[in-house]
């Protein structure tokens, strides 16, 4: 049987060094980073050859909806309609999504620290 790799450390480990856990974040932020990038090209790309939009306003539109601002400019045809509707439901969930990879190694090292600190309490007999 193969072992799984882990992402993160087991609550029986000792928690993560700092340095090793800045990295982790820099990681992360990278990675939300990404997930950015690519969902803005694609509200940019979506706005300037479907709704006809210059690059600047497109690229507007698309950090409007990605933000949840809202539109900035009126679409006339219905194909600019439906890829607008479609990008901002899109850009709901790559929202949660680059939520989720941004704050997962704080609250896992939260969670880690309580269990360590819970362990500890176990192992010389006291009760929390």
């Amino acid at each position: 049987m193969t072992r799984r790799a882990r992402v993160y450390e087991h609550r029986s480990e000792p928690l993560l060094a700092r340095g090793l856990f800045v990295r982790r974040l820099l990681r992360h932020g990278a990675l939300a980073t990404g997930i950015i990038g690519a969902s803005l090209a694609i509200g940019v790309a979506g706005y300037h050859w479907i709704a006809a939009l210059p690059w600047l306003d497109a690229l507007l539109n698309a950090s409007m909806i990605l933000t949840g601002m809202g539109p900035v400019d009126h679409l006339a045809t219905p194909a600019a309609k439906l890829f607008a509707s479609a990008y901002a439901l899109f850009s709901g969930v790559a929202f949660v999504a680059m939520s989720a990879v941004l704050l997962a190694p704080a609250v896992h090292r939260l969670f880690h620290a309580l269990h360590v600190e819970e362990d500890e309490a176990a192992a010389s007999g006291r009760r929390r």
